[in-house]
């Protein structure tokens, strides 16, 4: 079979690659040491959080018997 091949009739196709912008973003605004101490302090709140729960759930996940805490039944009394 006859095969036929055309140039590509855009030419800006081709020169993709090279095109720069010429808009520059507005520069970022840098946040303040009230905002940055507001931003540490909540994430500081965040981790003592996470870790107070670990803390206060890591009991609740031991197996086994806890010490001091046994069960006995009424019915085992021997009544």
């Amino acid at each position: 079979m006859f095969c036929r091949r055309e140039a590509v009739p855009f030419a800006f196709v081709a020169e993709a690659d090279h095109f720069r912008s010429n808009v520059t973003p507005p520069p970022r605004v840098r946040p303040s040491g009230s905002q940055l101490a507001g931003h540490t302090l909540i994430g500081l709140t965040v981790v003592a959080g996470l870790v107070g729960s670990l803390l206060f759930g890591l009991p609740a996940l031991e197996s086994g018997p806890a010490a001091g805490h046994s069960q006995q039944s009424e019915a085992s009394d021997g009544r």
